[in-house]
């Protein structure tokens, strides 16, 4: 249930309104939140995707560990708290770029149900578009091109994701991609289909 902040903070009235930019930019602002393990190709595919959706004239932003975790969440560890405030931190963000009438794609493991709860609670089940990348752990581990996996099985990395940290499968995802079995082009075509009612004005 959505609280009314109208009073608390009138400034929501005098700012032009989501409805106006979406029209403005001929788009359905969006968050297009991709899951899944380190290495699965989140942001492989989330870089795709904004390169597609540019292609086909939407504005996006991507959020990812890049820029979130080197400005501001740059004070954040990774034990249970601060993983739950990274991403209401993200959320709160993404919000605010919904409310521009921007369509954002945030890769993030999200490893919970509670976790990925919290995010569709501050961004609003109705904006969330929810896209599992089950690309399987021994996969993963493959691709381990900064070497994590490996450290967290010589235990020089604690509660990593996958290893010593569990993950949990999302319930019910509007998508789910493997990209074990699928290529990046294939991926993006097909979320394209799943998802262009939702982004189309």
């Amino acid at each position: 249930m959505k609280t009314d902040t109208s009073n608390i903070f009138p400034v929501f009235e005098k700012i032009i309104n989501r409805k106006n930019k979406e029209t403005l930019l001929k788009q359905k602002s969006k968050t297009i939140w991709l899951t899944g393990l380190s290495g699965s190709g989140k942001s492989t595919i989330g870089i795709a995707l904004e390169k597609a959706l540019f292609a086909k004239g939407f504005l996006t932003q991507i959020l990812d560990g890049d820029n979130i975790r080197s400005g501001i969440n740059k004070n954040l560890k990774f034990s249970v708290e601060d993983r739950y405030e990274n991403i209401r931190r993200i959320s709160e963000v993404t919000k605010l770029f919904l409310d521009c009438g921007i369509i954002t794609i945030n890769c993030f493991i999200t490893p919970t149900e509670d976790i990925r709860k919290i995010a569709k609670e501050i961004i609003g089940e109705e904006n969330f578009i929810e896209i599992y990348i089950s690309t399987p752990l021994h996969i993963c581990e493959k691709r381990d091109t900064k070497g994590l996996y490996k450290k967290a099985r010589n235990g020089e990395i604690k509660n990593f994701t996958g290893i010593d940290s569990p993950f949990q499968k999302p319930i019910n995802p509007q998508v789910t991609i493997d990209t074990n079995e699928m290529s990046v082009e294939k991926a993006i075509d097909f979320i394209f289909e799943e998802i262009k009612e939702a982004i189309t004005f």
